[in-house]
């Protein structure tokens, strides 16, 4: 699937609106890969050399491949546009996505579901990074004040030898409602993984972040880094796993967590070394915002409010 819209739809207009992204400035550049899904539609598609994609509408939601050729390096990110406009509605994305051997890309996925009062989206996607080849994934949740959405991610990664893969999830802007995050990543010789959660709940979101990372191969690297403010009766519980099994391999998991009001958040991080030269490291910190930081913003004419607002947002940046 590879050709472009030649006109614009006003649904296409609508989401990238939401998103606060200018659609013309990405479907102006031919050198900017571009997807956009509405509920069960692919919407648009533009590729360019060494990009290739196949998607195929279902009743509920796509099903697409993604393949990055060997040793192709792909300048500019793709923008990928998911969303449902509707109060109502129900999506499922399935993505097999291989960047083969050498190969370098970077994502930057919108999701957006401004109006939404009961929606569902559900995504299950298999990613398989090759020998050298790099992997960056940034994706930007949009939600609106309501709650009414549940996001269910599920990703499974295979980082090869000498592979990188970061992915950076991002869910700051319009109230949660249920997110329940699973990744489970395994990583081969000399590979990097970094993963990091930026989330901010209230009201009565509720948040879940499972998260495994396993390092299988000698000199193996990976981070797991989950930051979190929650406000009101908002509750997170984040389990972040971290195995190693090699000679040299090192890893760090990070939970870091704020919570005002009534709100309750649970970190459990946990680090299995099997190895004599293995070396993992944790740390996880929770509690309510810090009173120093505090008075020092408040002496610089900032009010209570403000102060606190200001912190959460250095928290999740």
């Amino acid at each position: 699937m590879a050709t472009p819209m030649t006109t614009m739809s006003p649904l296409v207009e609508q989401m990238y609106a939401s998103i606060g992204v200018n659609p013309h400035s990405v479907k102006g550049d031919p050198n900017i890969a571009h997807i956009e899904i509405h509920q069960n539609r692919v919407l648009g598609v533009h590729l360019v050399p060494g990009f290739e994609v196949e998607a195929e509408e279902r009743e509920d939601g796509i099903a697409a491949v993604m393949r990055v050729r060997a040793g192709v390096h792909i300048d500019k990110p793709v923008q990928v546009c998911f969303g449902v406009i509707p109060e109502t509605g129900l999506q499922r994305i399935e993505l097999d996505i291989t960047v083969e051997d050498g190969a370098r890309v970077g994502i930057l996925a919108h999701c957006t579901f401004p109006f939404a009062r009961s929606v569902r989206h559900e995504m299950d996607a298999v990613i398989r990074v090759g020998r050298h080849a790099e992997y960056a994934y940034f994706e930007r949740h949009v939600h609106g004040a309501e709650g009414g959405v549940i996001v269910i991610p599920k990703t499974r990664v295979h980082v090869a030898e000498g592979g990188r893969f970061r992915t950076d999830f991002e869910l700051i802007k319009g109230r949660v409602g249920e997110i329940d995050i699973d990744l489970d990543a395994t990583c081969e010789a000399h590979s990097v993984l970094d993963v990091l959660a930026r989330v901010s709940g209230s009201q009565n979101d509720r948040i879940r972040i499972n998260e495994t990372a396993r390092l299988v191969g000698e000199g193996a690297r990976g981070v797991l880094n989950t930051h979190i403010a929650l406000r009101d009766e908002a509750r997170a519980e984040v389990y972040n796993t971290l195995i190693a099994n090699a000679p040299e391999a090192r890893g760090h998991v990070d939970c870091k967590e704020i919570v005002q009001g009534n709100a309750i958040a649970k970190a459990v991080p946990i680090v299995e070394v099997n190895n004599p030269k293995a070396h993992v490291t944790h740390e996880a910190a929770i509690g309510s915002v810090d009173s120093k930081q505090l008075e020092t913003l408040m002496s610089r004419g900032l009010t209570e409010d403000e102060a606190v607002d200001l912190i959460i947002q250095g928290l999740l940046s």
